[in-house]
């Protein structure tokens, strides 16, 4: 696959931004007779209420506190740097002052929409509490100013307290909170997120979302997906509209049930092995039986059903010739032994794709000829599932197709399509698992579908509308965390292949989600510990970034147990992760079994 340059944050960019924001700090001036604080909530010692911060960065901590009870603790992740704000009523023409005490690295306080010159401060470092201060005058027609902290992206938390604008009070006929929203309604539903929009309130500067009473959000527009629910259970939600004057009443409730999960994943073990087995094909590593597989492997990928031709959606599947593959089995002996591993637990899926098999399903006939020829060769075999391993071009996207959530190109509009009918006709048992490298998933992080070479690559994050559609139906994805260059995380660091942080911080994405091309209003949500797996080579020998077994395992500590993490910090801890899943059964024969031993080792047998 084609080499891939890294794009890094110019230490220039964040040298400017600082260079800006230093030039405006300014003394604060003495508080006239007429001086009232402006500032709601500005010690948060009633949570969030009357902020609002972007990405969900924000929340109440009780140490440090400068004063009282609760402090604010924000942080920075990826493209959000953690921005707190509210809006305030001010008169025109008139100075203002505006402070606070404050924690961390790279720490802003401002205030914007004065209608003369905006202004920020800002301190690099203050390992204690320091006050940061600067003033501003209103434009003659200035009603409101939004006030506001953030710190820098790829930074730690940053903490403050003891909020205060001082200056002349707002009109007091402009004192009223906005109106109850109307008109809220539950959109598509899966097993962990619920889309909700509302009617857009006059005079509302921002929105809260409360789930069973408890706020969940707080957000500027008409829209939201709450994420991180649990299947198959009802939760009932309600929205607030907010200014700079207060808070509106709870809209009425809506009510939603997200949906069980599926995928076929009730009958697997808590932490599964997911192995490919060269089936069709032989290669250094030498041919291994079905009969031989260990039972350490608990979904064996028979590797590979392809294509007649690119575009024919035509799918085949043949063992090994003998000529290639001497030690081969019978047809029978095959059949005979995919049933014994399916009496033992083990689950057993035809792979499509790889390497070389190339699928492109850009017409509707493509995509029927693929799901029935998938299906004959699932029920000649009987197997009980579906891989998907496409690589190369098979999927990319159509200039325009800017929406992961909404697809338009055709080649990725019929595989969803296809993999529906498939879910349908085989049921709740159907398994569906998925394959694709890093920059058709994490990529799409900083790029979708215009990729780093100048718009020419249109793959960069080509899966995430097929994980998105068929989250409900998916078992597994086990990226393949390696053949990879290095991939931007949640950090907004460039992580490599060759240790543990790169398996960390790439399954740290898919479990917390990510805004798609930075695209705040177009969040990745993230999937359930169950369904994600982490992808590795097992030798050397099988493909770059291969990890020994010691950093394997601090590539589980940390995501499982929260331990062993490195420098990475990542956003939560998921014992319920799935497993591990290689390239490949034969590599792992080759090498003595060393992957699957480590892993029975491991996760205790």
């Amino acid at each position: 696959m084609p080499r891939r340059r890294t794009r890094s944050r110019l230490l220039a960019s964040l040298c400017a931004a600082v260079l800006l924001g230093s030039g405006l700090a300014a003394a604060g001036h003495p508080a006239q007779a007429a001086d009232v604080e402006l500032a709601r909530n500005g010690g948060f010692e009633t949570g969030l209420d009357s902020w609002t911060c972007t990405a969900d960065s924000g929340s109440t901590v009780a140490s440090p506190v400068h004063s009282g009870t609760s402090a604010l603790k924000a942080t920075p992740a990826g493209n959000d740097n953690a921005k707190c704000s509210q809006t305030v009523t001010v008169k025109p023409d008139s100075q203002y002052t505006l402070s606070s005490w404050v924690q961390g690295s790279y720490v802003y306080l401002g205030a914007s929409g004065t209608g003369t010159t905006d202004v920020s401060t800002w301190t690099p470092s203050a390992s204690s509490w320091q006050q940061l201060s600067t003033t501003f005058k209103t434009g003659s027609n200035t009603t409101s100013v939004t006030i506001y902290h953030h710190g820098w992206y790829g930074t730690a938390a940053y903490y403050a307290d003891d909020i205060s604008l001082t200056g002349p009070g707002g009109d007091p006929g402009e004192s009223q909170p906005p109106a109850v929203p109307g008109g809220l309604t539950a959109g598509t539903v899966t097993s962990s997120t619920v889309d909700l929009s509302w009617d857009q309130v006059s005079g509302a500067t921002g929105y809260n979302i409360y789930q069973n009473g408890a706020k969940v959000r707080a957000v500027t527009g008409t829209s939201a997906t709450v994420t991180g629910l649990a299947s198959a259970t009802s939760y009932t939600f309600q929205v607030t509209a907010t200014n700079a004057n207060g808070e509106s009443a709870k809209s009425e409730s809506v009510t939603a049930t997200t949906t069980g999960g599926g995928g076929g994943s009730g009958d697997l073990p808590t932490h599964a092995l997911v192995g490919y087995l060269h089936a069709s094909f032989a290669n250094g590593s030498g041919y291994t039986r079905m009969a031989d597989v260990p039972a350490s492997w608990d979904i064996i990928n028979l590797a590979f059903g392809e294509p007649t031709s690119v575009s024919s959606g035509d799918i085949r599947f043949k063992l090994c010739p003998q000529s290639e593959c001497p030690n081969v089995e019978s047809e029978a002996d095959f059949k005979a032994a995919i049933k014994a591993k399916q009496a033992a637990g083990k689950k057993v899926l035809i792979s499509i794709g790889g390497q070389n098999g190339q699928v492109q399903l850009s017409s509707t006939a493509a995509r029927d000829a693929f799901v029935s020829s998938v299906s004959k060769i699932i029920d000649e075999y009987g197997l009980d599932g579906l891989d998907i391993d496409f690589e190369g071009h098979s999927l990319s996207l159509n200039t325009g197709d800017t929406d992961f959530r909404n697809p338009t190109t055709p080649v990725v509009v019929n595989l969803i399509s296809a993999l529906k009918s498939l879910k349908a006709k085989y049921g709740e048992k159907f398994v569906l698992t998925m394959a694709p490298e890093t920059f058709f998933v994490q990529l799409g992080y900083q790029y979708y579908g215009s990729g780093p070479h100048g718009g020419q690559d249109s793959r960069c994050g080509v899966y995430l509308p097929v994980i998105h559609a068929m989250r409900d139906a998916l078992t597994l994805l086990h990226v393949q965390n390696y053949n990879s260059g290095p991939i931007l995380g949640l950090d907004n660091q460039h992580h490599t292949m060759g240790s543990a942080d790169f398996p960390i911080a790439m399954q740290d994405m898919l479990l917390t989600g990510f805004p798609v091309a930075g695209d705040q209003s177009k969040v990745f949500a993230p999937l359930r510990p169950d369904q994600v797996a982490i992808g590795l080579p097992a030798s050397q020998n099988a493909g770059n970034g291969h990890i020994g077994p010691a950093e394997v395992n601090k590539a589980l500590d940390c995501l499982t147990k929260g331990t062993n993490c490195g420098s990475y910090q990542t956003h939560g801890t998921w014992p319920a992760m799935r497993g591990l899943m290689t390239w490949s059964i034969n590599w792992d024969r080759y090498s003595n079994w060393e992957f699957s031993k480590n892993f029975d080792s491991y996760f205790g047998g």
